[in-house]
């Protein structure tokens, strides 16, 4: 079992940035692979990022390539979200998941979820 729990969403005006986090524990996690998808109010679920937790390799979404870099701290069991210039449409839900599938876009090849932090972008 793995349990994720982020943090570090909130409130915050265009053009700033945010830091999301994500807290995994309950096993090892060589071969996991780390994501993060966004779902605004009334839309499906998006892709965001992933991230190998061996190796470093990083995957994100073709859309935010460029403002969001998705990092790890192997030591403190931590992802990262880094999001730059945010804009009002990247207000949603954040969730962080994991999963044996490496660079998948598709929220089924992720088994384990974290609860969701709430991103907001005021114009």
């Amino acid at each position: 079992q793995v349990q994720l729990v982020e943090s570090g969403g909130g409130l915050v005006q265009a053009g700033g940035s945010l830091r999301l986090s994500c807290a995994a524990s309950g096993r090892t996690f060589s071969g996991i692979a780390m994501g993060w998808f966004r779902q605004a109010p009334g839309k499906e679920r998006d892709f965001v990022a992933a991230i190998m937790w061996s190796g470093g390799n990083t995957y994100h979404a073709n859309s935010m390539k460029g403002r969001f870099t998705i990092s790890r701290d192997i030591s403190k069991n931590t992802v990262y979200l880094q999001m730059n210039s945010l804009k009002p449409d990247d207000t949603a839900v954040y969730y962080c998941a994991a999963g044996r599938v490496w660079a998948s876009n598709k929220e089924g090849d992720y088994e384990y979820w974290g609860q969701g932090t709430q991103v907001t972008v005021s114009s």
